[in-house]
């Protein structure tokens, strides 16, 4: 399980195509010292497992088919940034929500706005994932865990407030208008919708 804050920016330094998906090496310091094989770490918001590494240098993942598939992360060339988030420890501080890694689907950017030192992101969800959101509930987006400021339910377009230090630390600061981004919405939501189904069924 990840939290949604994120640790640090890394960058593809390498990618192979195989028969069967993909493979990327992504630099990074923090999140790549004192790692272990088969742990997890989320990858602008898809959880993946480290294959290999290089202690504070970098470390190996592999995307099955389906995750090239439902992310954007096949798109990705060396040098693209990622936001990295290594897997929460029982003992850690909970500062974000419960973040599965697990992308539902793509979402766009549309509008970017600085308004003082804050900025504002304008996105358009996929049709059938307005559901899940509500104005000032908790949202993923690329692996970020934020806040919705505004919610417009009939064009699914969701606008979020970001700080100076999450547009510094995050990928944020290089996306324009037309950028995908990783959307997982809040799972207790999507738990909530299953209960009242069999409640009715």
């Amino acid at each position: 399980m990840f939290t949604g804050i994120v640790e640090e920016t890394g960058a593809i330094v390498a990618r192979e195509r195989t028969a069967d998906g993909l493979r990327l090496r992504i630099g990074a310091d923090a999140v790549a010292t004192d790692l272990e094989h088969g742990q997890s770490i989320s990858v602008s918001g898809a959880c993946l497992t480290v294959e290999d590494y290089a202690d504070g240098e970098w470390f190996e993942v592999f995307l099955a088919s389906e995750t090239v598939e439902r992310t954007y992360l096949g798109d990705l060339e060396t040098g693209d940034a990622v936001n990295l988030e290594r897997a929460m420890p029982a003992d850690g501080r909970f500062d974000g929500h419960v973040v599965q890694g697990h992308v539902d689907a793509v979402a766009t950017v549309t509008n970017v706005e600085s308004v003082e030192e804050d900025w504002f992101f304008e996105f358009d969800l996929p049709e059938g994932y307005e559901r899940y959101v509500v104005e000032k509930g908790s949202i993923t987006l690329d692996g970020i865990s934020l806040t919705v400021a505004e919610f417009d339910p009939d064009a699914g377009r969701v606008t979020v407030a970001i700080i100076p230090t999450t547009y510094e630390l995050t990928t944020l600061s290089e996306k324009a208008p037309g950028d995908p981004v990783h959307l997982e919405v809040d799972v207790l939501a999507k738990y909530v919708e299953r209960l009242l189904e069999a409640r009715f069924d």
